[in-house]
């Protein structure tokens, strides 16, 4: 779902901004960063951008057979209230 390189790349950043005294420290910690950006992209349940649009796609093409379907009842009940008249 995640692109490794991009969570290993994040961690690099994190790990790279701590100050140079705590250096003997920044392997740990770039481990450390990865696990839990890991940990909480995963929890958060995401959708790719493909799986998105596909979605997006099925939205607009109920949306529009739901608009259609709305069209098709209003000309009935119409037809039916002027049969009745």
């Amino acid at each position: 779902m995640f692109d490794p390189k991009a969570i290993d790349d994040i961690a690099n950043r994190l790990a790279g901004a701590i100050p140079p005294g705590l250096n003997t420290f920044k392997d740990d910690l770039e481990k450390t960063f990865n696990g839990v950006l890991q940990a909480a992209l995963g929890k958060l349940e995401l959708v790719t951008r493909e799986e998105f649009e596909v979605q997006k796609m099925v939205l607009a093409k109920t949306r529009s057979k739901l608009e259609d379907l709305e069209k098709r009842v209003a000309e009935m009940e119409a037809s039916t209230q002027n049969t009745e008249a």
